[in-house]
């Protein structure tokens, strides 16, 4: 999966985030059982969403056409995973707070305007103009809470000023925002089904509470997948659609190969011609799957899509490795990728993120 490293949160040119794969799947009618019952708004906004959130039957409202605009079913387990990341992501806000965003925003300034040669002072020069809204993007920097209020700022800017286009081009930094912190790049390339009218960009739809609300369910919900618990959708959101599967073959991969490999679900290097590591050791096992190296790469290509697990490489890599461990190994792994962010100062893990999503799924399954 096309894809970086690091926590659905904030982006801003080289501070890495996670976003998820933007091939497409055919849809899962549901993510649970046949018995799953749905339950109206006024349920939704009673039992499930936590006392305290503004608007509550609103935001019911929101995530139940959220939900039948995707053809999802409308059940307590649907309903709990998409308000479970919600809450992880952004306390259910649309467009939350990032402490020392301020900071953050000038920091990335400088390091373009350094790695164009651009002296800061000219840059800083520039940008005591006064913008669009009449105060001067030095101090709307200055005063940036919000994801949603620095991306505003970057539009005008790219838009506006001469210097914005040459630090930046036409590429606004704010990669990901709104309720689930979801990619907009993910969320321009999933636009098909949306229900409701856009009164602006799709980037500035994520900074809405129904435009976070439906992309992000989309990345978490919208992809066929062959789990047995939520858990590992709440990886895959964090790390890429199928990362989970794909970290269980990678595993498998080193059972057979007695090759070790990070367990991060990157099948192949995407920006790159050259093989990856998994690419590597499944070619040691290329005589006895009798396949060739681009055979195994076509293959690979499709680690992106449930169709991988259709292909020939991953059945027989799987059974090799079965027959070395003497019995059948897991068909998904949570993924092993540190995360990466300004306002991360532990040493947090994808597998921590599900297991805390899946927590508060948990726990609103129970109210």
């Amino acid at each position: 999966m096309n894809r970086q490293h690091g926590l659905m949160a904030l982006s801003l040119g080289g501070l890495l985030v996670l976003t998820g794969c933007t091939t497409k799947g055919n849809p899962p009618a549901s993510t649970t059982t046949a018995a799953a019952k749905p339950i109206d708004i006024e349920t939704v906004a009673r039992r499930k969403i936590p006392e305290g959130v503004k608007d509550r039957a609103g935001l019911a409202k929101d995530l139940l056409t959220t939900l039948k605009s995707q053809n999802l079913e409308p059940n307590e387990e649907n309903i709990c995973s998409v308000l479970a990341v919600a809450l992880q992501e952004s306390n259910l806000q649309a467009d939350p707070a990032v402490p020392g965003l301020n900071k953050i925003a000038w920091k990335e300034i400088d390091r373009r305007a350094e790695k164009m040669h651009i002296p800061p002072l000219l840059v800083h020069t520039a940008l005591r103009i006064n913008s669009p809204n009449g105060k001067s993007y030095s101090e709307r920097l200055d005063n940036v809470k919000t994801e949603g209020q620095l991306s505003a700022i970057f539009d005008d800017f790219l838009t506006m000023v001469p210097m914005g286009q040459k630090l930046f081009g036409s590429f606004n930094p704010v990669r990901t925002g709104g309720t689930m912190q979801v990619s907009v790049a993910f969320a321009e390339k999933h636009t098909d089904g949306y229900p409701w009218k856009m009164d602006g960009t799709v980037r500035q739809e994520v900074f809405t509470r129904r435009g976070g609300l439906w992309f992000g369910t989309y990345h978490l919900l919208n992809y066929p997948a062959n789990y047995t618990k939520p858990l590992y959708r709440f990886a895959d959101y964090n790390a890429g659609w199928y990362a989970s599967r794909n970290a269980a073959f990678q595993s498998a991969v080193s059972r057979a190969t007695g090759t070790k490999l990070a367990l991060d679900g990157d099948l192949i290097l995407y920006t790159s011609d050259k093989p990856s590591s998994t690419e590597m050791a499944v070619r040691k096992l290329s005589t006895q799957l009798d396949m060739s190296d681009s055979e195994i790469r076509r293959a690979l290509q499709k680690g992106d899509s449930i169709g991988f697990e259709k292909t020939t490489l991953y059945k027989q890599v799987f059974a090799l490795a079965e027959k070395k461990a003497g019995q059948p190994l897991p068909k998904e792994v949570l993924p092993g990728i540190t995360l990466e962010s300004p306002k991360i100062t532990r040493n947090l893990t994808t597998a921590w993120f599900a297991k805390r999503v899946d927590d508060r799924r948990a726990s609103c399954m129970q109210r």
